[in-house]
């Protein structure tokens, strides 16, 4: 069944989700996709009438604006457009945002909240968060003690992938229940707020976790050619502290946005697709 969805904003993910729609027989119009699409007040007022409006992942940059390569505007100033008919689905949708959209009535859903959909970017992330490593060390994962911090979805398909290649993992947690789940896969297992006394000889270390673990006195004990690598989109790493002392570090965000843009827009697509048929109103 042909159905018109309006995609405005985002990044490459979206550029490629708008080919997927329009590749199963849909009508797509597009407003600021990827920084490619038509960004001009006419592509807008389209792409905010269609029945179905999918907006990016994350909603937003910066505070309260549309995350959107050209042409980005404050959302309150979007949602006036909207009429309360429609379905809006955004990824990552802060509690600002959410409250702008009932204030007028709209039906906001986040489409990032979806298990289906987590699990499958937490996947892409881990896969792309090695290529990145790959890419920056002069040597392999093969037989390199790794340290991932924080055991959530990235944290265990990370540890995981790392294992596959060789790599001695060791992982943190806070929980009892992880730290146990790390052993019994093998793994050397280290309380994230236990660190003190544990970090010499690691090779690289990937953080997962969206506040700050590793200080300035902790990076201080990491070998000075240890890689660091932040996936949270909060750094988990000191920045600067890295940088005194000459430690190499990435903030490798939105990874499945940036490196396998496909795979990202396909799980988007997918989680539409459900989200429609969860609502009797299949594609």
């Amino acid at each position: 069944m042909n159905k018109i969805f309006g995609v405005i904003g985002g990044d490459r993910r979206q550029a490629e989700l708008v080919r997927l729609l329009e590749a199963d027989g849909h009508t797509v119009l597009t407003y600021g996709v990827g920084g490619t699409g038509p960004a001009d007040a006419e592509a807008l007022e389209r792409a905010a009438s269609a029945e179905v409006v999918v907006l990016p992942l994350p909603l937003c940059r910066g505070d309260g604006v549309l995350n959107c390569e050209e042409s980005p505007m404050p959302t309150v100033d979007l949602f006036r457009r909207f009429r309360r008919t429609q379905l809006l689905l955004a990824g990552q949708v802060k509690p600002q945002q959410r409250r702008e959209a009932e204030d007028r009535g709209l039906r906001l859903e986040d489409y990032f909240l979806r298990e289906e959909l987590t699990v499958a970017n937490a996947a892409a992330t881990a896969e792309a968060a090695i290529q990145v490593a790959m890419e920056r060390l002069d040597r392999t994962l093969l037989g390199m003690d790794c340290l991932v911090l924080g055991f959530g979805r990235i944290g265990k398909l990370l540890s995981y992938r790392l294992h596959g290649l060789g790599a001695h993992v060791t992982a943190t947690a806070r929980k009892p229940g992880d730290l146990a789940w790390i052993r019994a896969y093998g793994w050397r297992a280290l309380e994230t707020g236990n660190l003190d006394g544990h970090l010499d000889g690691f090779g690289a270390v990937f953080n997962t976790v969206p506040s700050l673990v590793l200080d300035r006195p902790l990076l201080s004990q990491l070998p000075r050619d240890c890689l660091c690598v932040d996936l949270a989109s909060v750094q988990g790493m000191d920045q600067s502290a890295a940088a005194a002392l000459g430690l190499p570090w990435i903030w490798a965000r939105s990874l499945p946005g940036r490196l396998v843009p496909r795979t990202a827009a396909a799980v988007i697509r997918d989680a539409v697709y459900y989200i429609l048929e969860e609502r009797g109103d299949p594609v």
